[in-house]
């Protein structure tokens, strides 16, 4: 029952152009929709980041790249099936995405997540949600939700009463750049 609820309260965050808090396959995340210009700006506010500066977004299902990304490398759904960590994927040629989530070069990070949570909470949704650490730009990610500044808990509209209690340290996504002719660049291993 709680889950349900959660997933509900932090869809209608969404959908109001909300911030969440939330428990990624990663990090915990600052989140909103993707495609909100306004809400991406006030995460940008709250973590004190250059908008030049884009964030990842996810999706819960790789087929769903191709209405975010002009020209999907055929590899990329190979590499998002095989990965064992979460992975970010740098993909060239970002559209139907916020502008200020788009790099100057027209790319942007996209994550295709194995997490319950987030895949139920993004299908629900029916759009990509920003997944950006919960922390203030420069000061080190928190490893779990009791590392979370009270700046961040309080700087969202909704935070996500799911695994909290949850201890152990663990890692951000991989990070690589696809580019369109196969060329692959670690960006973090």
């Amino acid at each position: 029952m709680e889950y349900k609820v959660e997933l509900e309260n932090a869809l209608k965050t969404l959908q109001e152009g909300g911030l969440i808090l939330y428990p990624t396959d990663t990090v915990w995340g600052i989140g909103c929709d993707a495609c909100n210009p306004e809400a991406v700006a006030k995460i940008y506010e709250l973590k004190r980041r250059e908008d030049s500066k884009s964030m990842i977004i996810m999706l819960d299902n790789a087929v769903k790249l191709q209405s975010y990304i002009s020209e999907v490398p055929e590899q990329a759904f190979t590499l998002i099936e095989h990965a064992e960590r979460p992975l970010t994927i740098i993909y060239d040629g970002a559209r139907n995405l916020a502008g200020n989530l788009i790099a100057s070069d027209g790319s942007v990070g996209i994550r295709v997540t194995k997490d319950k949570f987030c895949s139920d909470l993004i299908s629900r949704f029916k759009k990509p949600i920003v997944s950006t650490s919960a922390n203030i730009s420069g000061e080190p990610t928190p490893q779990n939700y009791n590392d979370i500044s009270e700046l961040i808990r309080n700087g969202v509209d909704y935070i996500v009463n799911l695994r909290k209690d949850e201890s152990e340290n663990p890692r951000p996504s991989t990070i690589i750049r696809l580019r369109k002719n196969g060329e692959i660049e670690f960006i973090r291993k």
